[in-house]
């Protein structure tokens, strides 16, 4: 889905902090961007409804959390955004 030019444009739209609505069944890309010397990479956990993507994102180590974004078919947001404030 996102190629090397898309990890910035990925960034930039999660840091806008807006989504459109959706629901839990739709189906969203679970995705990690990490830093690298060559500009990182993107590794995608799963595909799967947004209900399931959210419980994959919370088993991940903490650590991960701040490169995990979910993508819709019209939008990405950043996990943390949509985490539960207790986490």
């Amino acid at each position: 889905m996102l190629g090397w030019r898309g990890l910035d444009a990925a960034r930039q739209c999660a840091d806008n902090h807006a989504m459109r609505s959706t629901y839990d069944s739709a189906t969203v890309r679970l995705y990690h961007l990490s830093d690298g010397p060559e500009g990182g990479a993107v590794n995608t956990l799963c595909y799967a409804p947004l209900a399931e993507a959210l419980r994959v994102a919370a088993a991940q180590p903490s650590e991960m959390w701040e490169g995990l974004f979910i993508a819709t078919d019209n939008d990405v947001i950043a996990y943390l955004d949509l985490a539960p404030d207790d986490l």
